[in-house]
């Protein structure tokens, strides 16, 4: 099969050979051979797993997106994707993304917070005039 992970602005990963594909769903998890019938499924954050000849067992931890199949390519297009050969390492990895943008949303929260907080000082001080 040939497989393809689309990011919003970039393409993740682009293989040929792929054997087989394991996505989760929120029905559950399920594999891909490369003589299934075409599908479309929602994808939920999770491991990703797909096989090769030449990689062998490649994990990918994806946010929620779509993964469709028409005849021998598999398109992925998530949010974001982090990929590694041991789940170890692809666990800290997630674990170290998540706590850089749980920051940076604190970091665009409190931002938005002064705004808000310099909006309704001169809203209130116009409405005095």
């Amino acid at each position: 099969m040939n497989f393809k992970v689309l990011l919003p602005f970039e393409v993740f990963a682009e293989k040929t050979g792929v054997s087989r594909i394991v996505a989760e769903t929120r029905e559950g998890a399920f594999g891909l051979l490369p003589r299934r019938l075409d599908c479309v499924a929602a994808l939920v954050p999770g491991i990703l797993i797909y096989e090769s000849e030449s990689d062998g067992e490649v994990f990918l931890a994806v946010d929620e997106g779509v993964l469709v199949k028409t005849g021998p390519d598999v398109m992925v297009s998530v949010r974001r994707a982090l990929g590694g050969a041991d789940l170890g390492q692809l666990r800290d990895a997630v674990a170290q993304e998540y706590l850089t943008r749980n920051q940076q949303e604190q970091n665009v929260r409190a931002v938005m917070a002064k705004l808000e907080l310099g909006f309704l000082r001169r809203f209130e001080a116009f409405r005095h005039e």
